[in-house]
C-alpha cells in the first residue's frame, strides 16, 4: 500500500512540474511562431567539431545560420530555435541532449516551418565514449526536456487512382537491338492507341527477290492507321525490291537504298507522306558511319504521349539496327487525392502491387503545369505493374507516399560497413541516428519530418525511440498528448517507431520505407493505448538485433545466446520480421497499410504479428500479470490493407519465449513461439468472451497467408481477399479438452483465386507461369501450389454472405474456394458451417480435399481424413442442412449421400457430432473405428500427443449410430470418453475391443475444467445383456460380451450445450474406464458384433430437396472491398465478339452492370445515382466512337461529361486476336462528376 501511495505521489508531482516547465516553454517562446519570440537572442555559432556546446540558465536563442558541434546540451531552461529563413540551415552534432526543462523547437503546430532545416548527427561507432543511457549518435529527449519539430504537412501518402504500367505503357516500353543476323529491311508495326508492338518482320531484300514481294504482302495486311517503324540491318539494298528506284505501299515511301547504307523510318500506314520521317547516312567503307535515326511522337488513347524510334548504322565493322517505342514527355500519375502540396524536385516510392515486395520504386517529381491536383510527373520509367484500380472486387490501388520533408534529421553514413556493426551480414554502414525520448520529459510533438539514415543494429537505437515513458496523453498529465505526425522514415537501419513502455502515443501518417527489423514496434506487451492511424509500411527487411527480426542465414549464424549447442531451426525461432509488431491488443491500428515484409529467404512476412507474450518482456517484465495480453480485448482494428509479404499478410496468435535458455529449452530468450488470442472481458478468462472485430482488412498479393488467425471469438467483416496462396484461416482457440469452446468467423467479405492482376517478372518475384485462363502472371508459392481462398484448419467456424470467384484448377495446381488444412493432424469440428455464400461462375471448383502427392503427401492424416463443414442454407451444394465430407470417410457415409469426384468429397445428410478419445498405457496405439454399418470400412486414427501423458483422437461420428473400437496393440488400461457437441438427448452405442478376462471400473462424471472440480460422479454397474442394458434406459450400465472380447456402453448427453461451446456450462460430461487385464498380449475381436446381437442397421437419412432457384441474398452486399468503403462502386463488364464469334452466329456480345441483365449494344450507367441504368438510343449525344474499317473487335467503357476520369478505357483488337472484354469497378457521386443536389431522383 505504502509503495502504491509513494508511485501515485510521484505521478502528481510528475504532472505537476511538466505543468510547471510547459508554463516556462511557453513562456519562453511566446506565440504561434517560436522563431518571432522577441526575446530571442540571434546565434550564429559557426562550425567547430570539437566545441561541446551547453544552452542554459535562461538563454534563449534563435539559430540563424549553419552550425557544427561536437555536442550540443539543452537544459536548466535554455532554448533553441530555428530561424525560418529563406537560406537552408544546417545543424551538425555527434549528439543533441535535451533535458531539465531545456527546449528544441523548429516551427510550431499553428506556424509550421517552412524553410528548409537539417540535423545531422556525424560519427563512427568506433569513435569516442557513449552517453549513459543514449550511446552514440542521438538526439535525446532526458526529463524536463522539449521537442517541437513542426514543418509542412504534405499529404503524406494515398493510393494510384489509375495502373501505372511496366514503361509507362499498357504492354510496356519496347525495345530492340540487332548486330548480325539482321541483314535486310526489319520491320515493327506498332498499335498507335496503346503503344504495342503488334507485328515484328524481317525481309532480306538484299540477296532475295522473292522477299520483295513479302514486304509487300506483309504491310497490306496491315490495318491502316498503325504506325510502321523500319531499319536497315547491314543491308537492304532495294535494287532487288521491286526491281525500281522507288515503291509506295499504304503510302509508306522507300527510297533507292544503296550497299550497307545506314537508314530507318518511322510512319503511319496510310498516313501520306507527311506522316513519314526518315533518315539515311552514307556508307563510306571504313566500317563506321553515322546512325541513322528515325523518330516520331503519338499519344495513346489515354493521352500518354511516346516515341517510336528506328535507327540503323555501323559502329566499327558491325551493323546495328533497333528499334524503341517509350514514353516520350514524362509519365503522370493520377492519385485518388489532392496532392498540390507535392513539389517538384521531392522524391516519391510507389508500393509493389505483386508478391514481391521489391517492386517498389523511387521517382522524383518534375514541375508539371499541366497537371491536375491529384495529378503529378515523374522522371524516369517504371520496371514493374503496379495496379491503381479495383480488381475484380477488391481495391489493389498501389500506395504512393512522400518521402521529402522540409525539415530533415538524418544520420551520416560511412562508405561502407566498419567495426562490430554486423558486416558478416551487411556490406553498409548501419550505424545511423537515433532519436530517444526517456521518461518525465516536458512536451514531444513532431510533425512533417523526414529521418533518413537513422538506427542502428544495436538493441534500444531506433529512428524514434519512446522508451519507459508511461502514458503520454491526458492520463499522464500532458495537456496536449504526444503525436508523431507526417513522418518520412526511410533508408533507415533498425526499425521505425519503437514504443517500448509507452501508452497512449498517436503515430499518424507516417511512413516506413525500406528499414531493417520490425518497422512500427511495441517492444514488451505492456504497451497499450497507442493509435497507428492511416500509416504505411513498405519494404521492411530483416535485421539482426531480435530473433524474429532475423532471416534463415543471421538466425543460424547468431547462436551466443541459445543453450549448449543448439541449432536454431529458421521456420520456427526466426524469420517474423514484421510492418508492424503488435504486443499487446489494447491498441488501436486504423487506415494503415503495410506492403511488404521479407527476410532474405524462406520467411514469414507479417503485417500484424499481435505478438502475445505469456508475461510482458524485457524492462517491462513484472509489470503486467501473467497470460493477461492474450486475453486483453482487440482495440479498433479498421480498413487496413496487407499486401505483397512473402508469407502472411496478418497474422494473429504467435508469441515469444518469455524464459532464458536452459537445457530444458535451450531456445534463445524471445524466439519467436505459438500462442492464441482469447479475448475476454477485463482479461479475465472467467469472465464472458469480447470478439476481436477485423472489420475492413484487404489482403492481396501475399505469397502464403493473406491472414491467419488462432484464438476465439475473432470475427472478419467486409473484408478482401485475393492473389494469396491461402486467402484465409481460422484456427480455434484451443483444441478439447483445452479450450471450453468458442468461435470465428468471416462474413460480408470477397475471396478472389486469380484477379485481373497478372503481375510482373523480376524484383524477386519467383514464380511465373500460366493461370487459370492460359495467359502468364506471377503465382504464389510455387507454381503447382494449391490455392485455396477459405482454409479450415480446426474450427468451429462461420463463414457467412461471402462471394468467391475465379478459383479454377489447372493442369499445374489446384484452385479452390474452399479447402482444408494440408496434413492436418488435429481436429475438425462438424460444428464448422458455410451459409449464403455465392460462388459466381467463375469458381471452377468450389470444395476440394486434397489428393495423395505434392503437397498433400499420403492425405492420411487423423485431420485429412475428418474434414468436414456443414453447408447450412446449401448455398455451396445446392443442398440444404447438409455436410460436405471425405468421399472415403465411413463414418459419414450413408446411402443417402452423393459423391463429388471432383472434391474428393461427398454431400450427406444426417447429425453429426465429435467423440474425444483418451488413453493411457499405453499412448502410442493406432485407433481402428468404424461403423457397425459399414464395418468392413474402418477409419484409422494415429491419434495427437503434443506433451501430455495420454493419446488423443477425434473422430467425427454420425450421431444415433452403432460403432466400434479396436487397437493395433495391447487395449489402453485408461479411456475417457467425451460426447463433444452433443445436444441433450444426442447418444451413440459403441464397443470397445478388450481380451477376456478384461475386469473394468467405469464411471460417468462431469468434469469441470476451468476449475478442476470433478462432480456428478455416477458409478456403471453391469449388464447381463446388450438387449436388458437398452431396456433398462435409466440405469448407467454396461455390458461385457466376454466371448467375443466387447465392451458395450451407451454414450449420451444428459446435460444442455449452448452457443459454440463444446460441453454444457455445467462441465464436460465423460465416461472413464479403467480395465484390469492380465495378458500383456495383443486381442482381436470380431467385425460387428452389432449384427451377432440382433441390431438393425441405423435409419438412414434422406437427401433435402436440391435448390432450383438461385439465391439472391447470398454473397457479399459489397460490389467491392476499397480502403474508401464511403464510396459505391458499380461493376461494368464489356464484352465483344470476334470474328470466329461472327462466323458461327454467337451472341455473346453484351454490356453488363454487375451480375445483372446482358445488355446489348449500347448503354450508361448514372454515375451520379446508385447503380442506376440508362438506354440510350439510338444517337449519344457528344460521344463519336472512331472503329477501324477491318474485322476485329472493339470495346469502350467512356463518360460523358466535361470530366476525364482515369478509368476511362478502350479496347481495340485485331482479328486474329481474342475478342475485346472490359471490366472495370466504376466509383460512383465523385465530385468530379458535378453531380446535381437532386440525381438521388434522376
Amino acid at each position: 500500500k505504502i509503495v502504491r501511495i509513494l508511485w501515485a505521489w510521484s505521478r502528481a508531482a510528475g504532472r505537476a512540474r511538466r505543468a510547471a516547465l510547459n508554463r516556462r516553454v511557453r513562456l519562453c517562446v511566446a506565440g504561434p511562431c517560436p522563431e518571432r519570440a522577441p526575446h530571442l537572442t540571434p546565434w550564429r555559432p559557426g562550425h567547430d567539431g570539437s566545441r561541446s556546446v551547453v544552452i542554459g540558465r535562461g538563454e534563449t536563442l534563435r539559430l540563424e545560420s549553419s552550425a557544427t558541434f561536437h555536442s550540443l546540451r539543452i537544459q536548466d531552461g535554455g532554448a533553441l530555435v530555428f530561424a525560418d529563413q529563406q537560406q537552408p540551415i544546417v545543424l551538425r552534432a555527434r549528439y543533441i541532449l535535451i533535458q531539465d526543462g531545456g527546449a528544441l523547437h523548429i516551427g510550431s503546430p499553428r506556424c509550421p516551418y517552412h524553410s528548409r532545416a537539417t540535423i545531422s548527427l556525424y560519427g563512427k561507432a568506433t569513435e569516442g565514449p557513449e552517453v549513459e543511457n543514449y550511446g552514440k549518435k542521438f538526439l535525446g529527449v532526458d526529463r524536463g526536456g522539449t521537442l517541437e519539430v513542426h514543418g509542412r504537412k504534405p499529404r503524406s501518402w494515398t493510393l494510384l487512382d489509375q495502373t501505372l504500367y511496366a514503361g509507362g505503357l499498357l504492354y510496356g516500353s519496347y525495345q530492340s537491338e540487332k548486330r548480325w543476323s539482321s541483314r535486310g529491311l526489319n520491320i515493327r508495326i506498332i498499335d498507335a492507341d496503346t503503344a504495342q508492338v503488334v507485328a515484328a518482320a524481317r525481309f532480306d531484300t538484299h540477296l532475295l527477290a522473292d522477299e520483295s514481294r513479302r514486304l509487300r504482302e506483309f504491310l497490306a495486311t496491315q490495318a491502316p492507321g498503325k504506325v510502321v517503324a523500319a531499319a536497315v540491318g547491314d543491308s537492304a539494298a532495294l535494287s532487288r525490291l521491286w526491281g525500281t528506284g522507288c515503291i509506295s505501299v499504304n503510302m509508306i515511301r522507300l527510297f533507292l537504298i544503296l550497299l550497307r547504307q545506314p537508314w530507318a523510318l518511322v510512319g503511319i500506314l496510310g498516313g501520306g507522306q507527311f506522316s513519314t520521317t526518315e533518315d539515311r547516312k552514307q556508307y563510306q567503307g571504313t566500317g563506321t558511319t553515322g546512325i541513322a535515326i528515325a523518330g516520331r511522337d503519338f499519344q495513346t488513347y489515354e493521352g500518354i504521349s511516346f516515341r517510336v524510334t528506328a535507327f540503323s548504322g555501323w559502329v566499327k565493322g558491325i551493323p546495328h539496327n533497333g528499334f524503341r517505342v517509350q514514353v516520350s514527355k514524362g509519365i503522370i500519375l493520377n492519385l485518388m487525392d489532392e496532392v498540390t502540396s507535392w513539389l517538384p524536385g521531392d522524391r516519391i516510392v510507389i508500393a509493389s502491387t505483386d508478391y514481391s515486395m521489391h517492386q517498389a520504386e523511387e521517382f522524383n517529381l518534375l514541375p508539371c503545369p499541366e497537371c491536375k491536383s491529384n495529378q503529378v510527373k515523374i522522371d524516369g520509367s517504371p520496371l514493374y505493374l503496379h495496379v491503381g484500380e479495383v480488381v475484380d472486387g477488391i481495391d489493389m490501388r498501389a500506395e504512393v507516399g512522400l518521402l521529402t520533408r522540409n525539415i530533415l534529421i538524418q544520420g551520416e553514413m560511412e562508405d561502407s560497413c566498419y567495426g562490430q556493426n554486423q558486416c558478416q551480414f551487411f556490406s553498409y554502414d548501419t550505424f545511423g541516428g537515433q532519436i530517444k525520448i526517456q521518461r518525465n520529459f516536458t512536451s514531444v510533438h513532431m510533425a512533417g519530418v523526414e529521418l533518413k539514415n537513422m538506427g542502428q543494429q544495436i538493441l534500444g537505437s531506433y529512428p524514434v525511440h519512446f522508451h519507459m515513458t508511461g502514458d503520454v496523453d491526458e492520463k499522464g498529465g500532458y495537456e496536449s498528448p504526444t503525436y508523431l505526425d507526417n513522418l518520412a522514415i526511410h533508408h533507415c537501419f533498425s526499425r521505425c517507431v519503437a514504443i517500448h513502455g509507452t501508452h497512449g502515443l498517436l503515430v499518424k501518417d507516417t511512413i516506413g520505407y525500406d528499414t531493417l527489423g520490425h518497422c512500427f514496434f511495441l517492444e514488451d506487451g505492456l504497451e497499450q493505448r497507442n493509435t497507428f492511424y492511416h500509416n504505411l509500411g513498405l519494404l521492411t527487411k530483416p535485421g539482426t538485433i531480435l530473433p524474429s527480426d532475423r532471416n534463415e542465414a543471421t538466425c543460424l549464424a547468431m547462436r551466443s545466446n541459445v543453450y549448449g549447442n543448439y541449432v536454431p531451426i529458421p521456420s520456427t525461432d526466426c524469420m517474423a520480421v514484421s510492418t508492424f509488431w503488435i504486443a499487446n491488443p489494447n491498441n488501436n491500428l486504423i487506415e494503415n497499410a503495410a506492403a511488404g515484409s521479407q527476410p532474405f529467404y524462406c520467411v514469414l512476412g507479417c503485417w500484424d504479428m499481435v505478438h502475445l507474450p505469456p508475461v510482458p518482456t524485457g524492462q517491462s517484465e513484472g509489470q503486467y500479470p501473467e497470460a493477461q495480453a492474450e486475453f486483453t480485448p482487440l482495440g479498433i482494428f479498421y480498413n487496413n490493407r496487407v499486401h505483397s509479404n512473402f508469407k502472411a499478410g496478418l497474422f494473429i496468435g504467435k508469441g515469444v519465449k518469455t524464459t532464458k535458455a536452459s537445457a530444458e529449452n535451450p531456445r534463445e530468450y524471445l524466439t519467436v513461439d505459438n500462442a492464441r488470442f482469447r479475448p475476454h472481458q477485463d482479461a479475465d478468462p472467467v469472465k464472458p468472451r469480447v470478439p476481436a472485430l477485423i472489420d475492413g482488412l484487404i489482403a492481396f498479393k501475399n505469397n502464403d497467408h493473406g491472414a491467419w488467425a488462432r484464438g476465439g471469438d475473432i470475427i472478419f467483416r467486409n473484408c478482401g481477399f485475393s492473389d494469396n496462396g491461402i486467402g484465409l484461416t481460422l484456427a480455434s482457440d484451443g483444441t478439447f479438452p483445452t479450450d471450453e469452446g468458442s468461435s470465428l468467423e468471416v462474413a460480408h467479405s470477397i475471396f478472389v483465386g486469380e484477379s485481373n492482376n497478372i503481375g510482373s517478372q523480376g524484383g524477386q518475384n519467383s514464380y511465373w507461369g500460366r493461370g487459370a485462363n492460359g495467359e502468364y502472371r506471377t503465382l504464389p508459392r510455387n507454381k503447382t501450389f494449391p490455392i485455396r481462398g477459405f482454409q479450415i484448419y480446426d474450427g468451429p467456424v462461420r463463414l457467412v454472405k461471402c462471394t468467391f470467384r475465379k478459383f479454377t484448377p489447372t493442369v499445374d495446381r489446384y484452385s479452390s474456394a474452399i479447402g482444408f488444412f494440408m496434413k492436418n493432424s488435429w481436429q475438425i469440428s462438424p460444428q464448422n458451417n458455410v451459409s449464403q455464400v455465392r460462388m459466381e461462375r467463375s469458381v471452377g471448383l468450389k470444395v476440394f480435399f486434397g489428393r495423395s502427392g505434392q503437397w498433400f503427401g499420403d492425405n492420411d492424416n487423423d485431420g485429412d481424413k475428418v474434414s468436414i463443414f456443414h453447408d447450412l442454407d446449401g448455398s455451396v451444394t445446392g443442398y440444404p442442412d447438409t455436410f460436405i465430407g471425405r468421399a472415403d470417410n465411413y463414418l459419414l457415409r450413408h446411402p443417402g449421400c452423393l459423391t463429388v469426384p471432383r472434391w474428393n468429397g461427398m454431400i450427406c445428410s444426417g447429425k453429426y457430432a465429435q467423440l474425444y478419445i483418451q488413453a493411457r498405457r499405453p499412448e502410442n496405439l493406432t485407433l481402428s473405428i468404424a461403423r457397425a454399418t459399414y464395418h468392413s470400412h474402418p477409419l484409422r486414427l494415429q491419434g495427437v500427443n503434443r506433451g501430455v501423458p495420454y493419446q488423443q483422437y477425434q473422430p467425427v461420428v454420425m450421431l444415433e449410430q452403432a460403432y466400434t473400437i479396436h487397437w493395433d496393440g495391447r487395449a489402453p488400461e485408461d479411456v475417457i470418453l467425451y460426447p463433444i457437441n452433443f445436444n441433450r438427448g444426442d447418444w451413440l452405442h459403441v464397443a470397445l475391443c478388450y481380451p477376456k478376462e478384461a475386469v473394468f471400473t467405469i464411471v460417468a462424471d462431469i468434469y469441470q475444467r476451468q476449475t478442476g472440480r470433478v462432480h456428478n460422479v455416477k458409478h456403471y454397474l453391469a449388464a447381463p445383456s446388450w438387449p436388458s442394458m437398452l431396456n433398462r434406459t435409466g440405469e448407467r450400465l454396461f455390458y461385457f460380451d466376454s466371448a467375443l472380447g466387447y465392451l458395450f456402453i451407451v454414450l449420451q448427453a444428459h446435460e444442455a450445450r449452448k452457443g459454440h461451446s463444446y460441453c454444457s456450462q455445467r462441465g464436460c460430461e465423460r465416461i472413464k474406464i479403467v480395465t484390469h487385464m492380465s495378458s500383456k498380449d495383443s486381442w482381436s475381436c470380431a467385425l460387428n458384433p452389432f449384427l451377432e446381437n440382433n441390431r438393425r442397421p441405423a435409419t438412414q437419412h434422406s437427401m433435402s430437396q436440391r435448390l432450383t432457384v438461385p439465391c439472391s441474398q447470398c454473397g457479399a452486399p459489397q460490389v467491392a472491398i476499397t480502403s474508401n468503403p464511403s464510396t459505391k462502386y458499380v461493376r461494368i463488364q464489356i464484352q465483344s465478339v470476334s470474328r470466329a464469334d461472327i462466323q458461327n452466329h454467337s451472341k455473346s456480345a453484351f454490356i453488363k452492370q454487375r451480375d445483372g441483365q446482358n445488355v446489348s449494344l449500347i448503354c450508361a450507367v448514372s454515375l451520379c445515382h446508385d447503380s442506376k441504368w440508362l438506354f440510350l438510343s439510338p444517337v449519344i449525344q457528344r460521344v463519336t466512337l472512331f472503329v477501324s474499317p477491318f474485322s476485329g473487335s472493339f470495346a469502350m467503357l467512356g463518360y460523358k461529361g466535361q470530366a476525364r476520369p482515369s478509368w476511362i478505357k478502350i479496347l481495340n483488337q485485331d482479328a486474329n486476336q481474342k475478342a475485346a472484354f472490359l471490366q472495370h469497378y466504376v466509383p460512383l457521386m465523385l465530385r468530379e462528376y458535378k453531380c446535381s443536389a437532386n440525381s438521388a431522383e434522376f
